[in-house]
């Protein structure tokens, strides 16, 4: 029998642990509050805001959080109605050797900038490990106004990927702004015989 590297085992371990959210189901309800994160301001943050609209979440080491740049710029360029769409940007704070009050300081600075996007700081990685994403990365979820995930990818998205992103989008938007008639079911209508009138009491026979 071959014997199995340790570093193989671990790399296996690693592809089955950080998998992608299953697409079509809705992502496990996680909140971030004290000493697990939350938004800048210190209020939580919880996934049942994603609902309503369609939303884009990124969950990045600060370090990787370039990675997806043509992604972002994609659906900036779009720039879609905040009614219709909204955007959160969760950051693994765990993966990190950058000190928080750092990345606290570019976290402020980036909420005044984009008032649009919710910036939440996740210090101990709760959201990769509930969602599966994967550590150390730049992970994009896609997820529709009914809390069912549409795409998620794990890493640098390619330029196929973002045009599936922007086109689940654009037909998300088109539904919410445009939803369809309501079905009208088809009413049999039950023809009921008439009654026969009652004999009327000492009638001829």
């Amino acid at each position: 029998m071959k014997k199995v590297s340790i570093g193989v085992l671990l790399a296996l371990f690693s592809v089955s642990l950080f998998a992608a959210l299953p697409v079509g189901e809705t992502a496990p309800l996680l909140d971030l509050n004290g000493k697990a994160g939350g938004r800048v301001d210190d209020s939580a943050w919880s996934s049942s805001e994603l609902v309503g609209k369609v939303w884009v979440v990124v969950h990045a080491d600060p370090d990787e959080s370039d990675l997806n740049n043509a992604a972002t710029e994609a659906l900036k360029a779009k720039d879609y109605p905040e009614d219709v769409y909204g955007s959160t940007a969760i950051i693994n704070m765990a993966a990190t050797w950058k000190p928080n009050f750092a990345i606290n300081m570019i976290l402020e600075r980036k909420q005044e900038k984009y008032p649009s996007t919710v910036y939440v700081r996740d210090f101990k990685n709760k959201v990769g490990k509930v969602w599966g994403l994967a550590d150390d990365s730049n992970n994009i979820v896609v997820i529709a106004p009914s809390g069912k995930v549409l795409m998620s990818v794990d890493g640098q998205m390619s330029a196929a990927d973002i045009d599936k992103m922007i086109s689940m989008i654009d037909a998300e938007i088109e539904l919410l702004n445009n939803p369809p008639a309501p079905e009208v079911e088809a009413v049999e209508e039950v023809m009921e015989a008439p009654e026969a009138p009652a004999a009327e009491e000492g009638s001829d026979r």
